[in-house]
């Protein structure tokens, strides 16, 4: 009779454990909203860029945008250059097309210059972060949504961001002496 009772109260235990879990979420938001604590959305959905107060508007920073391709791609940024402020949240988009008539896998690979500037470029989504499949004679645009941390050094006033976009184990064509 012990195990039994001893058994009952561990599922008591954790169906609690489990209630308590799935009400803290909602808990939680509803306490930083009414502290006004982590709040990125207005009611109605839109950011509010403008009451973030780590976008340094005293500073401007012009971004680079470039595309390599090692490979059987079109690959190349949709703008040259912007001009951001730091702590500015920013999308930039690239736009790749498989030019062959079999799908692939691709990987792109950033670098940055000045490289001192490298630990101040952040990302928060970026096609870079997986691997790639595209279908025969795809095109595709992709997302890199960033920003420039205020500590940025005041000397930087430019960064490229460059992106090798490349073909990720394929392509080889087996044959006999293989």
């Amino acid at each position: 009779m012990g195990n039994r009772a001893l058994l009952g109260k561990l599922a008591i235990f954790a169906v609690l454990m489990f209630g308590f879990a799935y009400a803290l979420n909602p808990f939680y938001r509803q306490i930083c909203e009414a502290l006004g604590l982590n709040v990125l959305t207005q009611k109605d959905g839109t950011v509010e860029f403008d009451k973030n107060t780590q976008v340094d508007k005293t500073r401007s920073v012009t971004i680079e945008f470039d595309g390599n391709a090692q490979g059987p791609w079109r690959f190349r940024p949709t703008v040259n250059s912007m001009t951001v402020h730091p702590g500015e949240l920013t999308t930039v988009m690239y736009e790749v097309v498989n030019t062959q008539k079999r799908e692939m896998n691709a990987q792109a690979i950033p670098s940055y210059a000045p490289q001192n500037a490298t630990p101040y470029f952040l990302k928060v989504e970026c096609f870079c972060f997986k691997q790639q499949t595209l279908k025969a004679n795809e095109a595709r645009q992709m997302p890199v949504v960033f920003y420039i941390d205020p500590k940025l050094p005041k000397d930087v006033k430019t960064i490229t961001l460059s992106y090798t976009f490349f073909e990720v184990g394929g392509g080889l064509v087996k044959t006999a002496a293989n």
